[in-house]
Order: C-alpha cells, then sequence, then structure tokens
C-alpha cells in the first residue's frame, strides 16, 4: 500500500517551526504576522527609493482612449470622484471580458500617476498563493539583505507589514478570479490605493466599488489599429475606411485590433486583403461579441506569418498555450528550442506580433484569451508535458530545492493538469510527475490543492487493475485530498471501497487496512457522522496499539483523531485527557515542533477552551499560531483557523 506513499493517519498537517522572536501586527480578521525582530524593524524603517516599484512591461506603448475610464479611477482612488464614499474608498476593481484592455487600463494608470505614489507594485492575483508570492517579491525589492535568506511567505508577511508602516503606495492586483481572496488585504491596508482587475462582474459588491471596462468605441478602435499598422505617418483616407470596416468585423476587442494591427504592419499587407483574407462576416447583432471566436477567425494568417519567420516561436507558443499564462519561466521552454540564442529570437518574435509580454528578463507570459485559442486546436500539449514533466521530477530529486524554485514551476503543472482533455490517461512518466507535485503539496499542508493532480493519478495508476496497491493507494490519496478540501462526503465512498478491497486483499489486522480505516473514521468525524466515527476510531486505535505499539506515531495520530471526534461529541473530559497524553508522547518521541505535534497542541488548547479553560486555551493558542505563522504564512487554512480560534478564545475572556 505505500508504493506511491503511504495513506494519511493524521489530521491537519504541519511543518517544523523555529522559535518566533517577533512581533505580530493584525487587521480587521485579527491578522497576526510574526516576524524576526530584526526583520519588523526594518519593516518600519526601509523607505521605498524614488520610483520604486514593479510593473509588467512598458506602458509606453500604443495607447488609444479610455481617457474617461482614467480620470474616474484616478477621482475614485483619491476620494474626488462622485461614486458614494464607503470604508474602503481608495479601492476600485476593473472587470470585464478577456482581451477587453482591464490589464493594459491598470498599467496605464500605474505608469501614469506612478510619480503620485511612493511605491507601485503589480501582484497577479488569480489565487491566495499567487498574491502571497507577489508580496514575497515587494520583500525582496526592498529588503534584499534579510528577504534573500527567508522563504516566500515570510517576504510576503513582511512586505504586508511594510505596506502597514507606510503611506502613499499602490497596489495592483491583476485578474482577481475571486474577490473574496482579496479581503484580507483590504481589510488591514489603508494607507495606500488598491486596484484589481478581474474578467469576473459579480463578487465585488462586498469588496470594493467596481467599473465594467467595455469594448472601445469604434473611432477609437480605428485609432488604434491604425497606429499599429502605419507608426510614424497619418493613415490615409483609404486606409482609415479600410481599418474602419476591419475594426467593426473585430468587435472593436483590443487585443483583437492589437494583434491585427500588428500583423499589417510585420507583414506590409493591405487592411482591405487582410480582412477578405480572413473569411469574416460582420453580424454583430445576431452573433455579439464572442472574444475567442474573433481571436481564433485571426488566428491562422498570424501564425502563418510567424511560422514563416521562426517556425520555433510557433511551437513554443502552442506549447505555453497549457501553461499558466504568466511568469512561465524561460529556462523551462530551453528543452524545446537548439540553444539559449534560438529560444530568444523565437521569443521575440512572438513578442513582435504581441503575442507574448515579459515580465523580467526571465519570464514570459501569454495572454489567457490567445491560450483558449490554441487550446482548442489540441496542439502543443506534448511539448509541455515533456518540459514540465522533466523540471517537476528533477525537483523531486533535489533535497536541496527551495520553495522558490517549486513556485516557478508548480502554477503550470496545476495549468497542465487543469487542461488536460477529458477523458485523457497521463503517460506513466507525466503521473510521476504529477504524484510528486502533490507529495510536495501534501507535505506543505496543502493537499487540498492536490485534487486534479490526484484525479490524473488514479486514472494511469487503474490501467494496472483494481486492486493493484498503486490504485489503491492513489484511491485513499484523492479521498484524503477530498476530505482536506472540506468536502468528506466526496471521500467517504472511495474510503469505504479502499477498506473493502484491502481487507480482502491483506486482512483486518493488515497495517494498511488500519490505516484506511483511520482515514476513512476522520472522514465520518468530518462530516459529523459521530455515530460510526467514534466506535471505529475506537477500534482502529485498539489495533493499532496491538499492531505496532502505544507510542507510535499512527497511534499518536489515531488518538488525537479520537479526542477531536469526542470533542465534537461534547466528551471534553475525554478529549483533554487523551490529547494531554498524546501531546507528552508526541513531544518525546519526535519533538515539540514536529508536524503531528502542532496539529494535536493546536486540538488540545480547542478543546481547553471549549471546556472554558481559557487561561490555558489561549496562551497555547499563541504558541500554535507563532510557529503557524512563521511557517506557513498569513493566508493558510491552517494558520487562519488557529487565528480564527485565539480571536475567539481572547473575545470570551474579555466578556468574563
Amino acid at each position: 500500500m505505500n508504493a506511491e506513499h503511504a495513506p494519511g493517519a493524521s489530521g491537519e498537517r504541519a511543518i517544523a517551526a523555529g522559535e518566533s522572536i517577533g512581533v505580530a501586527v493584525s487587521g480587521d480578521n485579527a491578522r497576526v504576522v510574526v516576524l524576526p525582530a530584526a526583520a519588523v524593524h526594518w519593516a518600519r524603517t526601509v523607505e521605498a527609493p524614488a520610483g520604486a516599484g514593479f510593473l509588467p512591461g512598458s506602458a509606453s506603448g500604443v495607447f488609444v482612449g479610455r481617457e474617461d475610464e482614467l480620470a474616474e479611477l484616478r477621482a475614485l482612488l483619491t476620494g474626488g470622484g462622485t461614486a458614494a464614499v464607503t470604508q474602503q474608498s481608495a479601492v476600485r476593481a476593473i472587470h470585464g471580458l478577456g482581451g477587453v484592455g482591464k490589464s493594459t487600463l491598470a498599467l496605464q494608470y500605474a505608469a501614469r500617476y506612478r510619480d503620485a505614489y511612493t511605491l507601485v507594485w503589480w501582484i497577479t492575483a488569480e489565487t491566495a498563493e499567487s498574491i502571497v508570492t507577489g508580496l514575497g517579491g515587494l520583500a525582496m525589492a526592498l529588503c534584499p539583505q534579510w528577504a534573500g535568506a527567508a522563504g516566500p511567505d515570510e517576504r510576503a508577511a513582511w512586505a504586508l507589514l511594510w505596506l502597514q508602516e507606510h503611506a502613499g503606495w499602490l497596489l495592483v492586483f491583476d485578474n482577481v478570479e475571486d474577490p473574496g481572496v482579496l479581503r484580507p488585504y483590504l481589510g488591514t491596508l489603508h494607507r495606500g490605493h488598491h486596484l484589481a482587475t478581474s474578467r469576473k462582474a459579480t463578487g465585488w459588491h462586498a469588496v470594493a466599488p467596481s467599473m465594467a471596462l467595455g469594448l472601445l468605441p469604434l473611432e477609437e478602435a480605428v485609432d488604434l489599429l491604425t497606429r499599429l499598422a502605419f507608426p510614424g505617418r497619418a493613415p490615409t483616407r483609404e486606409e482609415w475606411a479600410a481599418a474602419t470596416e476591419l475594426a467593426r468585423v473585430l468587435g472593436c476587442l483590443p487585443l483583437a485590433l492589437e494583434q491585427a494591427g500588428a500583423y499589417v504592419y510585420e507583414t506590409g499587407t493591405g487592411l482591405d486583403d487582410y480582412r477578405r483574407s480572413l473569411g469574416l462576416v460582420l453580424d454583430e447583432v445576431s452573433e455579439g461579441i464572442d472574444p475567442e471566436r474573433t481571436i481564433a477567425r485571426i488566428w491562422d494568417q498570424t501564425l502563418g506569418a510567424i511560422s514563416a519567420r521562426d517556425p520555433l516561436a510557433v511551437r513554443l507558443l502552442e506549447a505555453m498555450a497549457w501553461m499558466a499564462p504568466d511568469d512561465i519561466p524561460r529556462g523551462l521552454l530551453e528543452p524545446l528550442a537548439p540553444d539559449v540564442v534560438g529560444l530568444n529570437r523565437a521569443l521575440g518574435v512572438l513578442h513582435s506580433y504581441n503575442m507574448v509580454g515579459f515580465s523580467g528578463p526571465s519570464l514570459v507570459g501569454v495572454h489567457r484569451l490567445v491560450q483558449a485559442v490554441l487550446r482548442g486546436r489540441a496542439v502543443g500539449r506534448a511539448d509541455a508535458e515533456r518540459v514540465i514533466q522533466a523540471a517537476v521530477l528533477s525537483l523531486g530529486e533535489d533535497e536541496e530545492a527551495t520553495a522558490d524554485q517549486w513556485q516557478q514551476v508548480l502554477p503550470h503543472i496545476d495549468a497542465l493538469a487543469e487542461y488536460a482533455p477529458e477523458g485523457s490517461v497521463p503517460t506513466e512518466t507525466m503521473a510521476d510527475a504529477y504524484l510528486v507535485a502533490a507529495q510536495y503539496l501534501f507535505e506543505r499542508q496543502r493537499d487540498d490543492q492536490t485534487i486534479t493532480l490526484r484525479q490524473l493519478v488514479l486514472a494511469h495508476r487503474s490501467q494496472k487493475g483494481d486492486n493493484h496497491r498503486n490504485t489503491l493507494a492513489a484511491l485513499n490519496n484523492l479521498a484524503n485530498a477530498y476530505a482536506d478540501a472540506g468536502s468528506p462526503r466526496l471521500a467517504i465512498p472511495l474510503l469505504e471501497t479502499v477498506v473493502a478491497r484491502i481487507v480482502e486483499i491483506h486482512g483486518s489486522a493488515h497495517l494498511n487496512t488500519i490505516d484506511c480505516r483511520h482515514n476513512l473514521a476522520r472522514a465520518y468525524a468530518q462530516a459529523g457522522d459521530l455515530e460510526r466515527a467514534v466506535p471505529l476510531l475506537e477500534t482502529t486505535l485498539a489495533q493499532y496499539e496491538q499492531t505496532v505499539g502505544d507510542s507510535h506515531p499512527h497511534v499518536l495520530s489515531c488518538r488525537n483523531s479520537l479526542a477531536v471526534a469526542s470533542m465534537q461529541a461534547g466528551d471534553l473530559e475525554r478529549a483533554v485527557q487523551l490529547l494531554e497524553t498524546t501531546l507528552a508522547q508526541y513531544e518525546q518521541t519526535v519533538g515539540v515542533s514536529h508536524p503531528h505535534a502542532l496539529t494535536c497542541r493546536n486540538s488540545l488548547a480547542v478543546a481547553y477552551a471549549q471546556a472554558g479553560d481559557l487561561e490555558r486555551a489561549v496562551p497555547l493558542l499563541e504558541t500554535t499560531l507563532a510557529q503557524r505563522e512563521q511557517v506557513l504564512g498569513p493566508t493558510h487554512p491552517y494558520t487562519e483557523a488557529t487565528r480564527r480560534r485565539l480571536a475567539a478564545a481572547r473575545q470570551a475572556t474579555q466578556l468574563r
């Protein structure tokens, strides 16, 4: 059963933490950021150099129109607009369809008013983790002497403290998928401006005032197209008329206009000839504006021109379509090119056609709409799999691989998994890479993020037969991921299947059987089915003790699970007794900062609080929170859970 990795037999998992010597800062959600004393001093005293900041490329290219939108943004962010003033009046969100120019507008605003801010920092904000990464970059820019040796989460914590201590900055959160991920930041960072972009039109009412960004007016669309197609000169009357017709056909979608203009300029093709070659039929009323259809219609022309200049460029673009859209390391693409010179030349061709952007000397970005069109053609995936699986497997074998190295690759294997064709089965090597990435996340208490990875591993392993040990391990691991993601109802039938098969193969007393029963019992408890959870945990604990002894890690983990289930059932006396005994054994056998010891300590603190023993609960929660802040960072779910418990315990103390 251990061919992939042993089924988890514990609840929350954590990474060992050192002694905290830092300071805590809090926000609306009792956010506590623990940092070393020296780092706190630098966060309070380091000033941003003049012109400091990070923007993803230059805003000096062609930009047409949107003056009203820019003025509205400025007025609202500075409090001079007509919109209702709210508690978060210095926050604004821009939403609109893909390719409409949301990020371009935000970039223009940031560049135009850069001198009005002490610092301007651009953050890719698709997920909570990408926000943490972006904040970490801020720490590296302002305090490299400390941040260079710190982990990603510690850097983010430093940046949050710096932003709380200094005024006059601008944060741009680009491509927000879930407006809710911004609440912890908007609620604690009040000394600057926040600007967000998103394709989502809903969900902003409780977060920030929002502005819908529509298509360009026709005249501005024609202006943009002609500036790109005929740089340095004014178009003739005939060219303006042809550009007007083409702009209508392209739906005045900025991304489509940019690509068309770049094509006309690069190839010397006439605007009318270009429009006719696309075979487009104007039917705005019946069809409306479909960005993917619009981009796809101009695609063959553009790809043909790029391929004529450098076939490698097309191959790279097709591979990047299966990766995350932002921060693709050039090094990840190197195996697809004969050498670095060839790679850079091909990327340069793509850039000249507005197909990719450069967010730094070593990072490449592709528009999401471009990626969607290419993925629809089902090309390039094999190349993407080859380079990503090689990178992940290499990191998995490197015991000295850093968190930053992993973070450069994880978004891309996640994207590769997310966009796997429905019903497809990965190769054995690709499945191994998915498993290595999932195991890395599992060890860092993010098994909830591994569901898609584990589904693909199971798709491959199940080819070996329903009762093969790798199939059962993959099924077990997927079930645990569901449970960690808060979906025990999805986990339970899978675990029941695994237990039945394991009993049939090994018998009821085999260690693998006991492990799987423990996982099933925990899922029952998580689903609130204590009538099945508690007896099964009691039986499982007795079997563990008979099989491996009283102090084996699996025994301690099961005892912790039984204590938590007892707490859920209202038997606090039993829960406290079990947890005190278990914590003492953990500290004796694996140390005070072992992941399981941290989990047990957190459970004991919660039990104290529920029993009304706040004098012991509060300091124990403070200790646990400090360690989790230092190790997992301020936004990790386990850290947030401990923080909420501590806030509730402190409030209960004040009410006495």
